[in-house]
């Protein structure tokens, strides 16, 4: 018969060959850990991919943002008066326009515009010689010669001189001392070194979708750039032009913004119109008074003149 001390040495022996069982069954069951793999081909396509689309976007939204900007410059330069004018409504050279606005930047104008080829004028010229100006693409720059100085002046000549559709003048009694016109845009500027100065130039100057003589030259032989119409300080009297052009007889001719064929210099026999490829002889093969035949400047080379045959 075993003793009792046997008995208690097996049920410690079978007492601890259970723990150690349940300890190896417990926790993981007795599994090693899965490693995690990390997909970092995958993670680096979907970068390369926003990168591609962020390069697109970069490209693309100036160049749409720059389109638009061309389309509706008011919207993107601050500061800009916007308003809609007839256009093609012309008075008497001795007729005066109730302008509302100073400087006027549309509206009716007289017939004849004032030549706007880079033209610096050093006196006040005529406003209703200037709005028509604008009616074809043209900017104006004006300045109230008792707010700017020399140096000033010099600067906004430099901007203007020699280059085609800008025309410069003084604008006595302005409430700014610098003023920009295009055809029912305007933008005053309290300095010269204003950004938005060139920024309006580049946007208004010959843009076809803001003014209405589309191709019309801005050479004018019939306007004395030397002794130009005077401007008239005076308000307009009674008798003055209503804004609306109540009376006249918009002309057809010069409403080219929208497709149609631009007008040309009044008084002429043949309309001379300012097109794109040279201003047209009258009748005869000659402008009146001896006047020559003008083309239109262009960038392009112009081809050389052939050699006298003998």
């Amino acid at each position: 018969m075993p003793s009792s001390t046997s008995a208690k040495s097996a049920k410690a022996i079978k007492a601890a060959g259970k723990s150690s069982g349940q300890s190896r069954k417990g926790g993981t069951g007795g599994k090693l850990p899965v490693k995690r793999n990390i997909p970092w081909m995958t993670i680096a396509a979907v970068v390369a991919v926003l990168a591609l689309i962020g390069g697109i976007a970069a490209f693309l939204v100036p160049k749409y943002n720059a389109k638009e900007e061309i389309k509706n410059p008011s919207a993107y330069i601050d500061g800009v008066v916007k308003k809609d004018y007839p256009a093609g409504l012309h008075v008497a050279s001795t007729q005066r326009v109730a302008y509302d606005q100073a400087p006027p930047f549309g509206g009716p104008h007289d017939g004849s515009w004032a030549a706007c080829m880079g033209n610096v004028y050093t006196k006040a010229i005529r406003s209703e010689n200037a709005v028509h100006s604008l009616e074809h693409g043209a900017v104006w720059i004006t300045y109230n010669p008792d707010k700017v100085d020399a140096a000033t002046i010099d600067t906004l000549k430099k901007k203007v001189d020699g280059q085609q559709y800008m025309l410069m003048s003084p604008y006595p009694g302005m409430d700014s001392p610098i003023s920009l016109q295009a055809w029912g845009h305007q933008l005053k500027l309290q300095s010269v070194t204003d950004s938005r100065l060139d920024r309006f130039i580049k946007d208004l100057r010959l843009n076809s979708n803001t003014y209405p003589e589309v191709g019309a030259s801005c050479a004018n032989p019939t306007f004395d750039t030397t002794n130009p119409p005077p401007f008239d300080p005076s308000k307009p009297g009674a008798d003055a032009v209503p804004m609306d052009g109540k009376g006249l007889t918009a002309d057809t001719t010069e409403l080219g913004g929208a497709g149609q064929s631009p007008g040309g210099i009044p008084n002429f026999p043949g309309g001379i119109p300012g097109m794109p490829g040279g201003v047209q002889t009258a009748p005869g093969g000659s402008l009146p008074g001896g006047i020559p035949s003008i083309p239109v400047p262009t960038d392009e080379p112009q081809p050389e003149a052939p050699a006298p045959t003998q």
